[in-house]
């Protein structure tokens, strides 16, 4: 009886440890994230979000997949690379511009969107508030209406007589005219403009191909300086832009300190690398179970004055000492 009793003992300890056992051998939960791009490839800034991702415990090949999707420039591909995204059911997508947010969302309503650098997302329709965007997307916010005003002040103080001021921003990917976040831009900039008696001479460019012939435009309507609005297009061609801007001697500012290292004269804005490693840490509040509609999108704190004085020189143009007092980085 006593044997009976020690083998029924012995095996509802064995069955009691298996699941244990099983539990154990438990593969870790593995998040799937998607990201979409309108670039060729990956980029120094897409690798400063997965670094930063790896510092917060998600590592490719262990505890995470991404999901790439790049578009090449490519914006009638968009939205069924959302599509895909939405149809493998990841956890989260990265996207690259409000544009891309926009498809994105179209294709899905349910998983979170986390949009790194937002062109004024309360205005292009995205979220309902800052504070509470309301839906599926979140981020930071790139543009405010002082940023505009900013960039036209700077090139007045580098150039105190100018009067023309031409803008390369985003044509609208379906339809001719402006995109949503351009049409933003061009709103913000025209109070400062007349207090500053300056006319703006808006100039789409959709693709590669439409820079060169904005250019072209820019010197048929007598403009003497350029302002050059930040998205996926002028980042991936920003070599290009800087080139043509120094070919027509046009004094151009940009948002990114990339443009500016790219031969750019001057750049004014936030710092995106920050901005990205920032996102990075959203999509973690977001993985361990916040709610995106939620989240506010974050206002970047500091803006960054890049000059690149080897540029000035070749344009024949004197930086103000004050301004280079002022400036972040100066390239020389």
């Amino acid at each position: 009886m006593n044997r009976r009793v020690a083998l029924v003992k012995l095996l509802a300890l064995i069955s009691a440890a298996v699941p244990l056992r099983a539990l154990a051998q438990q593969q870790p939960k593995v998040w799937r994230i998607g990201t979409i791009s309108l670039a060729p490839g990956p980029t120094d800034i897409g690798d400063t979000f997965v670094q930063r991702l790896r510092e917060l415990g998600y590592v490719e090949g262990r505890n995470l997949v991404i999901e790439r999707r790049y578009a090449a420039g490519d914006v009638t591909r968009l939205p069924q690379m959302a599509a895909d995204l939405a149809r493998l059911k990841v956890d989260l997508i990265l996207v690259q511009t409000n544009y891309i947010a926009d498809v994105t969302k179209r294709a899905t309503r349910t998983i979170p969107i986390v949009l790194p650098a937002a062109s004024d997302p309360v205005g292009s329709g995205l979220a309902k508030s800052l504070a509470r965007p309301g839906g599926n997307v979140t981020g930071l916010s790139l543009m405010t209406p002082e940023l505009a005003g900013k960039k036209l002040q700077l090139l007045r103080e580098i150039i105190p007589d100018v009067r023309r001021v031409a803008v390369l921003a985003l044509a609208d990917a379906a339809e001719p005219g402006f995109a949503k976040g351009a049409r933003l831009l061009l709103a913000q900039l025209r109070q400062p403009a007349q207090q500053l008696g300056i006319a703006i001479l808006p100039q789409a460019a959709g693709v590669e191909a439409d820079i060169p012939k904005a250019f072209a435009a820019m010197r048929r309507e007598g403009a003497k300086a350029l302002v050059v609005q930040s998205n996926a297009l002028s980042f991936e061609h920003r070599k290009l832009i800087a080139g043509l801007a120094a070919e027509q001697h046009l004094p151009a500012i940009y948002d990114t300190k990339f443009a500016a290292e790219a031969g750019g004269l001057i750049s004014y804005g936030p710092d995106y690398v920050e901005m990205y490693r920032r996102s990075a840490e959203l999509v973690d509040k977001i993985l361990k179970g916040a709610n995106p509609a939620e989240i506010p999108f974050e206002q970047p704190s500091k803006y960054e004055l890049v000059i690149n004085l080897k540029t000035a020189k070749a344009l024949g143009l004197t930086i103000p000492p004050t301004m280079l007092f002022r400036a972040d980085q100066v390239i020389e």
